[in-house]
């Protein structure tokens, strides 16, 4: 009886130790506070809707209505370089993860070992011994689990680096292809203008064979037509700079890689009538700065869990023998168990300086991560208004090209008649190429700006798009 209550004694404070193996040091982590609007100034209509969880990327290429670009999008996908170096990161992330979750587990490790001793007074003597040891650190304050919380945390910023890699690489590619397919409607543009500066040059020696116009309107068609042609050239330098840039993007050589020209341009995508605000908040780089602080938060309860003692249990077990291939017969035997329980008393304020660095951590990346939010709105807003007021100049440049293309009829026939002189029609004509150039570039700009527009709202705007979790956040592992 008094060795069972001597007993019960001992493992008193073993016991009550265990039972706080349930507590974890450190705040709970909560997402911080951020200034989310009610409604966004460029919108014409979009407006914000409840939250929900947005973790996805959708296929918004798909709404440009272009196979060669969708080709070349999944294309990427599998041979991106860049791509091939951040899953390369998200492997290390995981491998950390894991990393700190082998804390939950007790360590085993086995030796086998042999020893020879003598002195001048005493024959020399051979000992073997085989030896398992174990021992298992419980959770007490949550260190272990803190730490996984971090891991976990850093495992989601992987990942959504991982989303913002892909995301960046197929806008750029994207927005590589418009442009390359604007310089094919340039050269289009420029090759039926060469043509009618041809027909204008033609006219222009035949008015001069009939004695009606001067040999400088001659020399002024040859010029401005001559002009013409040597833009192509600055055209196709510049369509080979995009097409060789397109060839990065998909990881192959230049000299591996070409596109045909094309006389389509990319549809202009309709956008839909609603625009949740919170898509942002699947946006890669808003999704990283929103788990760094998850992490740092963690990492605060780490640095707390060093003010509490640490608890290990440990045993034993050994063989020992005079000859190696006694140790399989009837050796001796020899074993240990029992727990020890650790606590540093004084350390120089090591572990306030420790803690006082996590907090400022933390607040750093609070102060990122709310930085970060207001950034990705002023994206949408710019993206929404280079939209909005790129919509308006197209519908006023189209009625610049009209006028200009009904002055240019008005002054060719004045010009057949021998009321001007050919510097008008030149004006004229180059009013018109002016024009038709402008046009093009402002669809230009349009479709560049919905892909940018994909790209601030963390990968597209299709509000019913199922949702495909590209920011994997790996379950709680079962807790020893």
């Amino acid at each position: 009886m008094n060795a069972l209550i001597h007993r019960l004694r001992f493992s008193a404070p073993l016991l009550s130790l265990m039972l706080l193996a349930g507590c974890t040091a450190g705040p709970d982590y909560r997402v911080p506070d951020t200034a989310m609007p009610e409604q966004f100034r460029y919108q014409d209509g979009w407006r914000t809707m409840p939250e929900q969880p947005w973790l996805a990327q959708g296929t918004w290429w798909e709404s440009f209505d272009d196979p060669t670009l969708t080709y070349l999008i999944r294309e990427a996908d599998q041979a991106s370089q860049t791509l091939a170096q951040a899953e390369a990161r998200f492997r290390a992330a995981e491998a950390q993860w894991r990393l700190a979750r082998g804390d939950y587990s007790p360590q085993l490790s086995a030796t086998v070992g042999g020893t020879r001793s003598g002195g001048n007074n005493s024959s020399a003597s051979e000992l073997f011994t085989g030896r398992l040891d174990i021992s298992w650190a419980p959770d007490l304050w949550g260190r272990v689990r803190r730490q996984v919380e971090a891991e976990r945390a850093g495992l989601a910023a992987s990942a959504a680096d991982m989303a913002g890699v892909r995301l960046t690489m197929q806008v750029a590619l994207a927005q590589g292809y418009i442009r390359l397919r604007t310089l094919d409607q340039q050269r289009e543009i420029l090759e039926q203008s060469i043509e009618a500066f041809d027909r204008s040059a033609q006219l222009t020696r035949n008015q001069y064979n009939a004695g009606i116009v001067s040999r400088s309107d001659v020399i002024q068609a040859e010029t401005q037509r001559q002009s013409l042609r040597t833009q192509m050239y600055d055209l196709q330098r510049q369509r080979a700079q995009e097409e060789n840039a397109l060839a990065a993007l998909l990881g192959v050589a230049p000299v591996a890689f070409g596109l045909p020209d094309s006389d389509t341009l990319p549809a202009l995508p309709v956008l839909p009538a609603a625009l949740p605000s919170v898509l942002i908040a699947r946006r890669p780089d808003v999704v990283i700065a929103e788990r760094r602080v998850a992490a740092a938060n963690a990492r605060i309860g780490v640095a707390e869990t060093a003010w509490l003692p640490d608890l290990t249990l440990s045993a034993f077990g050994a063989v020992q023998d005079d000859t190696f291939s006694g140790l399989f017969d009837a050796p001796q035997r020899v074993w240990s168990v029992g727990p020890s329980l650790a606590l540093t008393l004084f350390d120089g304020g090591r572990r306030r300086a420790t803690r006082d660095i996590a907090v400022a951590q933390y607040d750093e990346h609070v102060a990122n991560y709310r930085q970060t939010v207001l950034d990705s709105l002023r994206d949408v807003e710019d993206a929404l208004a280079a939209l909005q007021i790129l919509a308006e100049k197209a519908t006023q440049q189209e009625a610049l090209i009209e006028l200009a293309e009904e002055n240019e009829r008005v002054i060719n026939n004045r010009y057949r008649a021998g009321m001007v002189t050919f510097l008008e029609v030149a004006n004229a004509q180059n009013l018109t190429l002016d024009a038709r150039r402008a046009r093009l570039n402002i669809i230009s700009d349009q479709l560049q700006a919905a892909a940018q527009l994909a790209a601030v709202l963390g990968g597209g705007w299709q509000v019913g798009d199922p949702v495909i979790e590209r920011i994997t956040r790996p379950p709680e592992p079962a807790r020893p």
